[in-house]
Parts: structure tokens; sequence; C-alpha cells
């Protein structure tokens, strides 16, 4: 529990055998349940995720144990220890079918506030009150990490990626609706569990950059986003990004969240224009 409420953490996983325990370690003692979930890797990382779960703390995971069925289809297993569960895709469906996975199985249970993040170390768990504390104290629903708002925290980051980032911030920001974000695509998160609600995670996009979709997902509900400023490390880890269909899969994604935000926010007295922007956002996003 995190000052009276309930905290469950999301960390997606493909091929993060060397990096995955010290994650599932380092997460505070504060966070009652976290939900590993294993993006059909080729790897141990599973088998790594296990050996961290059973040396988690005891809890009593009859309570909170995701029933697969209720899931997704696709999910192949569900092992647990302790307060950790271990959640495998039987096919690798991206970053955000991974999240996704994982904030169903935190909406089947009693998290109040649920956060994410990535299983490849870059990013420090001790950290999540600063993202819990915004939401706790009602100041945002959402709030997202951003290693862009201060230079010591850019000092690490390879040049592409730092010019790559900039330029997805001025993008996303028109296809939002939220002027003042910036690092978009950062995977490090919390949500409310209402917010969560609202956005409807059971039909959100699974690829990279599903977290532009997320935030257009938040403006049309009219949630309030936050931006938390945090290091990132980068060491031996791979992305997996190939990133000119990366590119390309994005600027279709940024375009189809713009017209689909458009069309629920400002066409909402005219279904037939909303109806199109909704069909084309489907068409688009994929």
């Amino acid at each position: 529990m995190y000052r009276n409420h309930a905290v469950a953490a999301v960390v997606a996983a493909r091929n993060e055998a060397p990096f995955i325990d010290d994650v599932v370690d380092a997460m505070p003692a504060f966070v009652d349940r976290i939900y590993v979930v294993d993006d059909a890797s080729e790897d141990d990382t599973r088998a790594v995720a296990l050996g961290a779960a059973a040396g988690s703390p005891a809890d009593e995971p009859a309570k909170w144990c995701p029933e697969r069925r209720r899931l997704d289809s696709r999910v192949a297993e569900t092992d647990q220890a302790g307060r950790v569960a271990v959640l495998s895709h039987d096919e690798q469906r991206g970053a955000g079918g991974a999240v996704k996975t994982g904030y169903l199985a935190a909406l089947d249970g009693d998290a109040d506030l649920v956060a994410t993040v990535d299983g490849d170390g870059q990013m420090d768990p001790r950290r999540l009150d600063r993202f819990l504390d915004p939401l706790v104290d009602g100041d945002a629903d959402y709030a997202k990490g951003t290693r862009l708002s201060r230079r010591e925290h850019t000092a690490g980051m390879p040049a592409f990626r730092l010019f790559g980032n900039r330029l997805l911030t001025l993008l996303c920001r028109l296809s939002s609706g939220y002027w003042s974000l910036t690092d978009p695509v950062n995977g490090y998160t919390a949500i409310r569990r209402e917010a969560l609600k609202a956005i409807d995670p059971a039909s959100a996009y699974e690829g990279y950059g599903y977290g532009t979709e997320v935030l257009a997902r938040l403006h049309a509900a009219g949630c309030r986003v936050a931006d938390v400023s945090h290091p990132s490390r980068y060491g031996d880890e791979n992305s997996g990004i190939d990133y000119r269909q990366y590119t390309t899969r994005v600027s279709r994604l940024l375009l189809a969240t713009l017209l689909w935000r458009l069309g629920r926010e400002r066409f909402d007295g005219w279904p037939d224009a909303g109806d199109v922007f909704e069909a084309v956002f489907r068409r688009w996003r994929l």
C-alpha cells in the first residue's frame, strides 16, 4: 500500500533475462502486486522472472491471481509466487500488448494505482513514489516519465534516440492534445484506476508507440497528465526496434490518433463525422 492506496506494477518484458530479476528485486515494498508480462521471449526471461518471483515476499495469491480466461485468450500461462505473477504470451504482441495484459490483470484485481516499468533495467523502480504522489494528491490522473526536462537526464541517451524523441514529442503534442508533454513514448508511468477504466485498455494499440494513443484517449476522457522527470540507464540492453518500420507505423498511428481525438472531442454532436474518424483510426493504426 502507498498512502492507503493499493499499488500494482506492470513489467513488460521480451528477451530481458539479464535484467528482469533486478527490476523485480528493486520494486519498493509498497507495491502490492507485480505483473511480469513475458511477451513470447526467446530467452530465459520467463524462468528468470519466476525465480525472482519465488524470492519475493509472501502474500495471499488466491485473492489477486488473475483469471487467464478473463484477461485474454492469448495469455498462454499464468504462474505466481508471493506478490509476483508472471503472465506469458503464446505469441509476440509488442510492448503495447504486454502492457495491455498487465493493465487487464490489474483491473481484475484490487489496485487503485497501476504503474508500468520496462523490463530492460533502464528505469529505476525505486523512484516510483514520485509517480504516485501526483495521483494520490489529486493533481493528476496519469503520471508519465520524461528524460527530456533536465540536461543531466539526457546525458547518457544515444544521440539518435534524443533527436527522435524530441521530434516525436512535437508530433505527439498535436495528436494527443497535451501541449506541454515531453518524451511521449516513455514507458515509466502510473495511472489511477478510474482513468485506466476510462481509456478501455482492452481495445488499445499493441505495438511500439502505444503510449501516444493512451495519451489521446486520456485527453478525450478529460484526464490530467503530469510529467515526472527521471534519468535512464543505457547499457547492454537491445531495443529490438526496426526503426524504418517503427517510423512508418508510428507516423500512421499519430495521424489516426489525431483524427480519432478530433472525432471524439470536436464532433461529439455530429455522429456521422465521428464514425468516419473512428473508421479511419481503426484502419490506419494497424
